[in-house]
């Protein structure tokens, strides 16, 4: 009994240490996945919280955005790059606190972002839309000056069931179309229900129109 106890005491601490590298080892890869200027998730990460959404979600609605705000180029030309930080801190910590309910949320770069929810019904979802393009469109001030700053939200909105699954790719790539939609409008959000891409490279969508099935509101 003796060397049992003696064995176990030599060993608590070689478990304890392991407990921590073990914790250290989560730290770094949970610093890894995520952006450095806003906390958020990076793409990886954010495509497995979004396979978790849809995996548990059997009645609600999953809806895929594309974020992109309007006015960033020239806050960072007149304001300067710190200023651009301080946007792109904000416009995080905007999403973060929006999506906590709801889903999950991802920085894709520069100042576009993404997020994939849960929504009851459609109605919801369209009151979700115009409650985010508020918050991020809320005023945001750098030294004590005003930075204007709107948004273009593009989303795409999946009925899970016995059909085949999302392809998240695909609902990022219309949602982002769409958002590109939005931006020449004036920004606002519009919802597709197409999933086919209208065009056949990303920088198409650039040059892209507005589609024909948009529901669009929350414009400026």
């Amino acid at each position: 009994m003796s060397h049992t106890l003696t064995a176990l005491s030599a060993a608590a601490p070689l478990a304890a240490g392991w407990t921590v590298h073990g914790m250290w080892q989560h730290r770094l890869i949970d610093r890894a996945e995520r952006d450095d200027l806003t906390g958020l998730p990076r793409r990886a990460a954010f495509e497995k919280s979004a396979a978790r959404i849809l995996r548990k979600t059997r009645r609600d609605i999953v809806a895929t955005l594309v974020i992109d705000l309007d006015g960033f180029k020239q806050v960072n030309d007149i304001h300067g790059h710190a200023a651009g930080d301080t946007a792109i801190r904000e416009t995080g910590r905007r999403l973060a606190k929006w999506a906590e309910p709801l889903g999950t949320v991802a920085r894709l770069g520069g100042d576009e972002f993404a997020a994939v929810i849960r929504c009851p019904d459609p109605d919801t979802l369209r009151g979700q839309l115009t409650h985010l393009h508020q918050r991020l469109c809320s005023p945001l001030t750098y030294n004590g000056l005003p930075l204007p700053l709107g948004a273009s939200i593009g989303a795409y909105p999946h009925i899970p069931g016995p059909g085949p699954a999302l392809d998240l790719s695909a609902a990022l790539r219309v949602a982002d179309e769409v958002m590109y939609g939005v931006k020449q409008t004036g920004g606002g959000w519009s919802i597709t229900h197409t999933l086919t891409p209208a065009y056949r490279t990303v920088n198409g969508r650039r040059d892209g129109r507005p589609g024909t099935d948009l529901d669009t509101g929350g414009g400026t």
